[in-house]
């Protein structure tokens, strides 16, 4: 739903330090990309420390390659200065690429000639971030305007040209990657792509959310939320909106990235920083390979995960009535509605969501769960997020907003050596969209509430009020199916509260990484729900079964 774009701009500054308008320039060039020697970045060689290749530990399953990885030197490199955002833009072919794969690059800027540096985000002695390779210069040019399909505002740079060719050696540790274009004139901005390994069994599965980065992607004045020209005065959704959205075009947010750095990076190198024993995927990757979550411990949705398809659903549903565990780390995951298509530039670049089922060509063939219905729940669809998730969408607060997490069950686990106890009080950790219990119906039986947070009603979009507040909940239930557990924040500030600022204490911080490090405990160890069993106390809680 509507998360707070500008609360978003906010926790990009402050986690990269400077954030500025893109500046989107028209171009055109020639077809064949210059073909120079590229160069590979040397990096000192980290011993892998003494022992077996993964172990438990206090904060999660660790594993000695990740430990080794981030023993390396950072490269403070990889941050935008203020002042220098924009004046050149990109994207990739790929969203998700794997060793020995070729990525083509498609870049638009006035600047004469541009190179590349790919970093890949961690923890690196806390840099962030470590410059793994670099191009040549290349010749910079003005790509051509990108049309606008009519009828569904799809914005659609599939006209531009190859601009460089990124090959994906041995050197590309799988993780997520910042492909940083720096123009002459020094104009920067980037490209994101995660780098997988099909063949991982990590314990934990990272999945970087990129159907909804590009649900919200502003490039070209057109979303599934925004659009151009005149519309009916409060009708929801925006008739103006885009129905099909392209991933053959540059990020309009995020500083090229979507939502990564603000909703997705924070726990990214904490998990690097701790050396948990993690691998790296993306919606597109689950949904064409439906037995991979199967080979993990954990699933981790990440940041403001609203967008599924149906086989990325599929797949992670049967993983998890086969005991893969499910963090949930933003609200409203699995509200929305999507389903893949090609693109001229290849298979599932192009991203469907009518917003209503009767508008979707699909509706009426087929199977009745493809078709794109404003959100799960409604039909044809008839399948609620609640039931997997544990709790659904309850709106958002205004942007700017901050609200106090409540602790309702200060004995579980999850608080274990945070200090916290029944009735504490962590501030401003609660923020944009949240999940709660209410309106009831439709959640497992043995959904836990773990905390319970009263938000102002007059400072937000609320699905349900008690008078002038609504609620947030934390939850945590065990599926007696395979064991599994699952857990839901119940809001999308929680990744950015592991970083202080924006009204987050260094205290409160603490507190989150605390938390977040006794779920990967916990759920690292195989099936949650044969550890820790939930019991449902919504009637304790909320007065109702």
């Amino acid at each position: 739903m509507p998360i707070a774009r500008t609360r978003l701009a906010l926790l990009v500054a402050a986690i990269v330090l400077a954030v500025a308008g893109v500046t989107v320039i028209a171009t055109h060039q020639p077809a064949a990309p210059p073909r120079a020697a590229a160069r590979t970045v040397a990096t000192p060689r980290s011993s892998a420390p003494a022992g077996p290749a993964t172990e438990l530990a206090a904060d999660g399953v660790r594993a000695r390659w990740v430990i080794a990885e981030n023993r390396k030197p950072g490269s403070p490199g990889w941050v935008i200065p203020a002042g220098h955002l924009g004046g050149i833009t990109g994207f990739a072919d790929h969203v998700d690429a794997t060793v020995n794969q070729q990525v083509k690059l498609y870049v638009s800027t006035a600047a004469p000639t541009f190179h590349l540096e790919a970093y890949r985000v961690g923890y690196y002695q806390g840099t962030g971030a470590r410059l793994v390779w670099r191009s040549p210069d290349v010749t910079g040019h003005t790509q051509p305007a990108c049309p606008v399909t009519p009828g569904v505002n799809m914005v659609a740079c599939d006209n531009w040209t190859l601009s460089m060719n990124l090959p994906i050696t041995r050197d590309f540790v799988p993780g997520d990657y910042l492909l940083k274009l720096v123009g002459s004139g020094d104009q920067q901005s980037y490209v994101p792509l995660t780098v997988s390994d099909p063949t991982s069994h990590g314990t934990y599965l990272v999945k970087n959310d990129v159907f909804t980065w590009q649900a919200w992607n502003p490039y070209g004045g057109y979303d599934y939320y925004v659009g151009q020209g005149a519309c009916p005065r409060n009708v929801y959704p925006l008739c103006s909106r885009a129905r099909i959205v392209s991933y053959d075009r540059p990020y309009g947010d995020g500083e090229g990235t979507g939502d990564f750095l603000s909703l997705e990076a924070p726990l990214v190198r904490l998990m690097e920083q701790d050396g948990l024993d993690v691998s790296y995927t993306t919606d597109i990757a689950v949904a064409e390979h439906p037995d991979m979550p199967a080979g993990h411990r954990v699933l981790l949705s990440l940041g403001h995960d609203e967008c599924w398809s149906l086989p990325e659903r599929q797949a992670a549903t049967t993983a998890e009535q086969h005991g893969m565990n499910m963090a949930f780390f933003g609200a409203s995951a699995v509200l929305r509605h999507v389903r893949s298509q090609a693109s001229p530039l290849g298979a599932d670049r192009e991203l469907v969501d009518y917003r209503d089922s009767t508008a979707d060509p699909l509706n009426g063939k087929g199977d009745p769960r493809a078709v794109t219905g404003n959100t799960w729940s409604v039909p044809p669809a008839n399948w609620p997020e609640s039931q997997f998730v544990g709790e659904s969408y309850n709106g958002f607060l205004e942007p700017g907003v901050l609200g106090n997490l409540m602790v309702t069950d200060g004995a579980a686990w999850l608080f274990a050596g945070t200090g916290l106890h029944t009735g504490s009080v962590l501030p401003n950790v609660i923020g944009s969209d949240v999940d709660s219990l209410e309106p009831p119906g439709g959640h497992p039986d043995d959904v836990r509430i773990l905390a319970h947070s009263a938000l102002p009603a007059g400072k937000a979009q609320a699905a349900s009020r008690n008078g002038a507040v609504f609620y947030s909940d934390m939850t945590y239930y065990s599926d007696p199916a395979g064991g599994a557990g699952v857990w839901d924040s119940g809001t999308n500030n929680w990744i950015p509260a592991l970083v202080p600022g924006n009204g987050e204490t260094p205290a409160a911080a603490a507190i989150v990484r605390t938390i977040t490090e006794n779920l990967f405990h916990l759920m690292g160890q195989g099936p949650a729900g044969r550890i820790q069993p939930s019991a449902g106390n919504l009637a304790q809680v909320y007065g109702h079964p």
